[in-house]
């Protein structure tokens, strides 16, 4: 497709896709907003009619896109697999590299739209022919860990309004142009399908999925064989020599890395080691057994790999925010990326992601198997 000034827009109803509308049509774009229907918590819709309104009132194209079906399929039920696997999913990474953006790229395929754009709070820059995301102005709201999957045909066309500005300035931009109910709405917290404590929204799903009838999911396994709300049952704490411990209420509500809420009382603060799904057992140990000095990614994206492979410069996150770890990486021969940290690093968590940065570029990144 030529390039054009034409701009589809993800917009949410809330504050950041809000600004970042105004300021693309500030901008000079020709901007079409569409709202996706992925989850809507408690049957509220309040968020389509916000989109529809403020379209309305910027004078532009807005349409919605009902993607709740294939947003259950890919997102919802790996969230619960990966619970009842004894690992710890990233919904929001796996949304955004999966479905989100590429949703984004098709729709403007179809309208003959080039650019695509949503309210995150990260930027992006060339260098040397390629394109790199990089951090935000607001390091508070960077959400650069969250795009490592981003390939050059998707990131080629992101327009990223949002980057340059904070919330604070985001907030009193909305304001300043008339728009004070997207001023002074409120930040989503946690997953957008359970907000809070994703124990809960857990034994509802698997309570009501194991009442429906035989559902073979994408994995090839028949759900009510597995009876995976008969797992949510009282286990073993044990040690790391399997000695007794305590009782849990069953290893789907625990992480690896956890202290907080494990209901044992010893002389010691005691984390979350394992959890083996078979046994339904929670090994407990000090945070200094949790530590490892390598870990093995599966699923991975790499940006650059002259700027990543073996660069001893890197850094690594497994965390949304605040911790960095440098390390090298490179390739096995069974293509599993293999990351040599510099300092051992507690909880690395099966499941979780792990995002690569080089000089403030984001090189990629991927889902951790292992670690030792």
């Amino acid at each position: 497709m030529e390039e054009n000034k034409r701009v589809l827009l993800g917009m949410s109803g809330g504050t950041d896709s809000s600004v970042a509308a105004i300021r693309l049509l500030e901008a000079g774009y020709e901007v079409t907003g569409v709202t996706f229907r992925f989850y809507e918590l408690n049957d509220s819709t309040e968020y389509l009619e916000d989109a529809r309104n403020l379209a309305e009132c910027l004078g532009i194209q807005h349409i919605t896109y009902d993607a709740r079906e294939v947003f259950r399929i890919q997102i919802i039920e790996y969230f619960v697999q990966e619970y009842m696997s004894g690992h710890t999913p990233v919904p929001c990474t796996l949304c955004n590299n999966q479905l989100k953006w590429p949703l984004l790229a098709g729709i403007a395929d179809e309208m003959g739209i080039f650019y695509i754009a949503t309210g995150h709070y990260v930027r992006k820059i060339k260098k040397e022919n390629t394109y790199y995301i990089t951090y935000a102005a607001d390091s508070d709201k960077d959400q650069t860990f969250f795009l490592w999957g981003l390939k050059q045909d998707i990131l080629q066309r992101m327009l990223l309004p949002m980057g340059d500005i904070t919330k604070v300035e985001a907030r009193a931009f909305a304001a300043e142009h008339g728009f004070r109910k997207v001023a002074v709405k409120k930040d989503s917290l946690g997953v957008c399908f359970c907000p809070m404590d994703y124990r809960s929204f857990l034994k509802e799903w698997l309570i009501r999925d194991d009442s429906q009838s035989r559902v073979t999911n994408d994995w090839g396994q028949d759900r009510n064989d597995l009876s995976w709300s008969g797992r949510l049952k009282r286990g073993r704490f044990v040690d790391e020599k399997g000695n007794f411990i305590g009782w849990h209420e069953g290893y789907p509500f625990y992480t690896i890395g956890q202290r907080r809420g494990l209901g044992v009382h010893l002389n010691c603060p005691v984390f979350v080691k394992e959890i083996f799904p078979e046994t339904n057992e929670v090994v407990l140990s000090s945070l200094q057994a949790l530590e490892k000095n390598e870990m093995f990614l599966k699923d991975w994206n790499i940006v650059n790999e002259e700027r990543l492979l073996n660069n001893p410069d890197v850094i690594v996150k497994i965390r949304y925010r605040k911790q960095e770890n440098r390390c090298t990486v490179s390739i096995t021969s069974d293509n599993l990326l293999h990351i040599h940290l510099h300092e051992p690093l507690a909880a690395v968590v099966p499941g979780q992601a792990a995002a690569f940065y080089d000089d403030g570029l984001l090189l990629g990144g991927g889902i951790i198997v292992s670690s030792r």
